[in-house]
């Protein structure tokens, strides 16, 4: 199995599938990683104000949580932070399809097309045109991933998202939390749900959910066979 996550910023890697991508890449798999967006500017008023050595930084942090979880080193990209919807789809849709041939992946799993943030839609957008089920498209499968802190607070207003696909993490679960902790910078005290409080409970959840000690919820979006 050669699986590609996509994500839109640095941390949503591993908020959506750390433990998973661990397990597949203990199980032998290739796993790739790539992340769209730089991450930070839409902190800043001009996104040119925003310190070059932070990006930088937020860059490093990404290779060290591939690490952690063993993935491939990450290919990262310098889309505008939450700032998507201000480029042109097909030039997203373009950088997507170069990504699949490239890897050619027989998974991906990338963003809910009913999350919160932005950049994510536009990310589940493009990633659905990008890989429509045309001769010699290599991805069979693809995933929606639940991003706290963007997938349920949408409340479900924008579309829910209804998980039927559950892995077990017992074993890794762990490795996402270190994994997180290497984005000092997006990790958030506890109730919020970026704690490690929180992706450990949500975890328990999804494990109380399909009779697992510990899970990742993902909604499949498409299997071709």
């Amino acid at each position: 199995m050669r699986v590609l996550v996509i994500a839109a910023h640095p941390d949503d890697e591993v908020l959506g599938c750390g433990a998973t991508m661990a397990r597949f890449s203990r199980e032998g798999h290739e796993v790739h990683v790539a992340i769209l967006g730089e991450g930070i500017t839409s902190r800043y008023v001009h996104r040119e104000e925003a310190d070059p050595s932070l990006l930088d930084a937020l860059r490093d942090r990404s290779r060290e949580a591939a690490k952690t979880l063993g993935t491939e080193e990450p290919r990262l990209y310098g889309l505008p932070d939450n700032r998507f919807d201000t480029i042109a789809m097909l030039d997203v849709v373009k950088l997507v399809e170069e990504l699949v041939e490239q890897v050619a992946p027989t998974a991906i799993y990338s963003h809910h097309g009913g999350d919160l943030n932005i950049d994510h839609r536009v990310v589940h957008q493009a990633v659905l045109t990008a890989t429509r089920p045309v001769a010699g498209c290599p991805v069979k499968d693809i995933y929606a991933v639940e991003i706290p802190s963007a997938t349920e607070w949408s409340f479900g207003q924008l579309g829910p998202f209804v998980p039927n696909v559950f892995v077990d993490v017992s074993e890794t679960l762990e490795l996402k939390v270190r994994a997180m902790e290497a984005y000092e910078s997006e990790v958030r005290a506890f109730p919020h749900p970026r704690s490690p409080e929180a992706l450990r409970a949500n975890a328990l959840r999804w494990g109380i959910t399909a009779g697992l000690g510990s899970a990742e919820a993902f909604e499949l979006i498409r299997s071709v066979r």
